[in-house]
């Protein structure tokens, strides 16, 4: 119901919005979303009443007429919490401007360290958890996403350079090159070892064919220089990619466990694929939506993050609307889990960087592993006492029966014959 409502929501397009606008305008911006479902609301509550009004002349208020004037109240609703989502969003790109220096100091100030923001729960303690030398979060999406961009964004502003040359390589062009073919590792921030990301190569339109490579990133852990192979891909092209590796000494030896997954999206393509009635358009939705509900992805409860990139196109209601319509389709929330991250750099789009990776650090430490002898310690107790109670028994089984068959191996004694008392028996 709340999918097919924000989905035929309308926009103005003839202005642009930007983050240093005046946020004074919201307001404006949220009637301008929401009013075409007004409309569409109280021509609904003409024909109900008009359905009712039958009704009640007949003198046969049927249960249909009964449900149809509950709706009314429904859609109201409805409205109400679009409308407050969509505010809350637009609120969402106005900061203050210490904001940012407060959120990179949880990170970087206080030295974060993997599992920093354990919680410890369930009588589990720090070293109860298999904690690694350096957090890993992978990210994942389609081809031309922007996730070799986004490292560099990561990069730079915790780096404090917005002159230092770009990491990771950007395909110019996404139509002429399949852009990142090898797994590449890169630590935020450089040289410091506390977490790292793995930039990976774009999903295809059909997400089958990827499922293997991923299960394994997810199951097997990750390798910097490893080559990313998928099941579709031909005997030509994997032979081009071993002539790209150089030979497999280019691999590094360290393989790292993911401890969260970051889902970037290219909302560019997310609003074409909304907006059109082409079946390959729509495939667009359609694979972002299969990709992230693969259980791999997930660890426990917790879905990945999501980033919307390529914003720096799109006007903010256009941004908003797409962010309210990934929360339907994703089933997560677009504020606390949906991360819009343009092509810009200013203070708003740094904080939004730095929120993101807190969001997905923590979400890394509370899913941490248990150690196998802190998970299995009171069964391996209660294994160890039934190991012993198992000897004691046998070793009382065995004294028994060795005591038996003692019993049977001492010869028993002569009977003695009294010959003086049966004398007489040989005297007749």
């Amino acid at each position: 119901m709340g999918g097919d409502t924000v989905t035929n929501l309308s926009f103005s397009h003839d202005e642009e919005f930007l983050p240093d606008q005046d946020f004074s305008e919201i307001s404006s911006i949220v009637s301008v979303l929401t009013a075409r479902d007004d409309l569409k609301i109280k021509g609904e509550n003409r024909a109900i009443i008009g359905d009712d009004y039958d009704a009640l002349v007949s003198g046969k208020p049927d249960e249909l007429s009964l449900q149809r004037r509950a709706s009314p109240l429904q859609s109201e609703a409805e409205q109400r919490r679009i409308r407050n989502l969509y505010e809350k969003i637009l609120q969402s790109y106005e900061m203050q401007s210490s904001s940012l220096s407060e959120a990179k100091s949880k990170i970087l100030r206080y030295s974060y360290t993997p599992g920093k923001w354990i919680e410890k729960v369930g009588g589990m303690k720090l070293s109860n958890y298999e904690v690694p030398n350096t957090t890993t979060l992978i990210l994942i999406g389609p081809r031309g996403s922007g996730k070799s961009s986004l490292i560099n964004r990561i990069s730079k502003v915790f780096e404090d350079d917005k002159f230092a040359s770009e990491r990771a390589q950007v395909s110019y062009n996404s139509s002429v090159t399949e852009g990142t073919y090898f797994l590449h590792e890169y630590v935020i921030p450089r040289y410091s070892g506390s977490f790292c990301l793995y930039d990976t190569r774009g999903l295809d339109n059909c997400f089958s064919d990827n499922i293997d490579m991923i299960k394994r990133w997810m199951t097997k852990g990750v390798r910097h220089g490893e080559p990313v192979i998928w099941a579709s891909d031909s005997q030509t092209f994997k032979e081009r990619l071993k002539c790209k590796a150089r030979g497999h000494h280019c691999q590094s030896s360290d393989i790292r466990m993911v401890n969260f997954v970051i889902f970037v999206i290219n909302g560019l393509e997310v609003l074409k694929s909304m907006e059109s009635a082409n079946g390959a358009e729509m495939s667009y939705t359609q694979m972002i939506s299969s990709a992230f509900h693969t259980p791999y992805l997930s660890f426990k409860d917790d879905k990945p993050a999501v980033i919307l990139t390529h914003g720096d196109l799109l006007s903010l209601a256009d941004r908003s609307h797409i962010r309210v319509y990934l929360g339907e389709l994703l089933g997560i929330p677009p504020i606390e889990q949906i991360f819009d991250i343009p092509e810009s750099y200013d203070p708003i789009t740094e904080l939004t960087i730095v929120d993101m990776l807190r969001y997905s650090l923590e979400r890394a430490d509370r899913n941490l592993p248990g150690r196998i002898w802190a998970m299995h310690k009171i069964s391996r107790s209660c294994l160890s006492a039934s190991f012993y109670l198992v000897i004691i028994l046998g070793i009382l089984v065995a004294a028994c029966c060795i005591q038996h068959a003692h019993k049977r191996m001492i010869p028993k004694p002569e009977p003695h014959i009294d010959w003086h008392a049966i004398r007489h028996l040989w005297s007749d």
